[in-house]
């Protein structure tokens, strides 16, 4: 490659950690002296160096010389080079292998399909315990190339990366704990039972955007293929079945699910989403990011016996049996109607007369008034208006108020109305 044609690792970090456009040290050692060469901007005399390195979109595509960077980045253990045209893998290796304590890499949305990765250059890469590789399009080979390679590796990030499928290695990688997989298209269940294979104490798997379909596995095999994972997220898959969700039962460690977005839930509220799907996973003790406290659980599963209470027994989850067991079976919640009388028979007297009528509560007084006027045959300018309340102990009050709504006097069938004229 000749680095001519873009921008050299080392000279995109001289001119960004300048002491003129980073003026103070973050980090152990002082600041490294810059010896003066035709690949870095004008400097002072030193850079202030960071241990963690941001240099992303910086339009990278080499190291430049390795004897700078190795003594200018000793204490470094974070980089980060994502979306630069880093497009060779020994352009990486140089700059990685300068970096002893280096323990983070992210190369994300960087070309590096273009270029084949062999052992020796992987080599470099061994201190590397988390690795980020998003939209690299890196093939699989290349994936297990790096993973020979990283014996302390424990978290990898391969999202965005059109997989479709997933390779398989005869050999199984342990030291990994958690990866990001998402936003690929990995659809068939057969492809996760692989990364399960190869993966065996995965702790956390986020599968999310995936359209995974289906869960294929039994309540029998599953504990064998991820006996360690703890959380687990399949937000956006294409699971349409309760079936697939009381199947992650079986998996021996789970606590942490995440199930936004898949067509099953699609048809229910958010309140019986949640709840249906708690009710159905006793030991999830986190669901969507959000705790699931004992209250929660209790209410969950109680939901979910009046939720199926009248099915026919052929439709009832297995679940519900074992909760029928747990609380007995639950009577039907009494259905309140909490929403204010819109009417009311009352009686209007005037004159020595009584008349019934039906009048609307969500009338104001002075609109209550026009409608009286005909009956009691006085102008609303000289009508006064009374409310006794048939349980208030004080006689009738006076309505003085002509924007206040019937409704605020608590009025209801039967209670009483006196219309007198105004006296002159």
């Amino acid at each position: 490659m000749d680095p001519s044609c873009g921008r050299s690792f080392m000279q995109v970090l001289c001119e960004k950690y300048s002491p003129e456009n980073f003026p103070y040290r973050r980090g152990p050692g002082a600041g490294v002296h810059v010896p003066p060469g035709p690949q870095v901007s004008p400097m002072k005399d030193r850079l202030n160096l960071p241990s963690i390195l941001v240099i992303n979109s910086c339009g990278i595509n080499c190291a430049g010389d390795e004897s700078e960077i190795a003594a200018f980045c000793s204490h470094v253990s974070e980089l980060d080079l994502s979306g630069n045209k880093l497009d060779d893998w020994e352009e990486v290796s140089k700059i990685v292998s300068s970096v002893p304590q280096l323990q983070f890499l992210n190369l994300s949305s960087n070309p590096l399909h273009l270029s084949v990765l062999g052992r020796s250059c992987a080599g470099t890469f061994a201190s590397i315990r988390k690795l980020v590789l998003n939209n690299c399009k890196a093939s699989w080979e290349t994936v297990h190339t790096l993973l020979m390679e990283l014996p302390e590796l424990e978290e990898l990030f391969l999202c965005l990366n059109d997989y479709n499928t997933v390779l398989c290695s005869p050999v199984c990688y342990r030291s990994l704990k958690l990866l990001h997989i998402t936003d690929n298209n990995l659809q068939d269940w057969s492809e996760i039972r692989k990364l399960g294979t190869m993966f065996p104490c995965l702790d956390t798997l986020v599968l999310a955007n995936n359209n995974l379909s289906k869960i294929e596995d039994s309540e029998e095999s599953l504990p064998r293929l991820f006996p360690k994972l703890r959380s687990i997220s399949l937000h956006k898959a294409g699971l349409n079945s309760w079936r697939d969700i009381e199947k992650l039962n079986a998996l021996p460690k789970l606590e942490e699910v995440r199930l936004l977005g898949i067509p099953l839930v699609e048809p229910y509220t958010t309140e019986e989403r949640r709840k249906l799907v708690i009710a159905r996973l006793p030991s999830v003790s986190k669901l969507n990011g959000s705790v699931v406290t004992d209250g929660e659980r209790e209410d969950s599963e109680r939901f979910f016996l009046r939720y199926y209470m009248n099915l026919p027994k052929e439709d009832v989850p297995l679940r519900y049996q074992e909760l029928v067991t747990k609380y007995g079976k639950l009577e039907p919640l009494v259905e309140v109607d909490l929403r204010p009388q819109n009417k009311a028979n009352v009686y209007i007297h005037f004159e020595e007369k009584v008349e019934t009528m039906s009048i609307r509560l969500d009338q104001t007084v002075a609109e209550f008034k026009k409608q009286l006027k005909n009956l009691v045959q006085l102008s609303t300018n000289n009508m006064r208006l009374y409310f006794l309340d048939h349980e208030a102990p004080f006689g009738p009050e006076e309505m003085k108020s002509s924007t206040r709504r019937l409704h605020s006097y608590n009025v209801h069938d039967g209670d009483k109305f006196y219309v007198e004229p105004k006296i002159k």
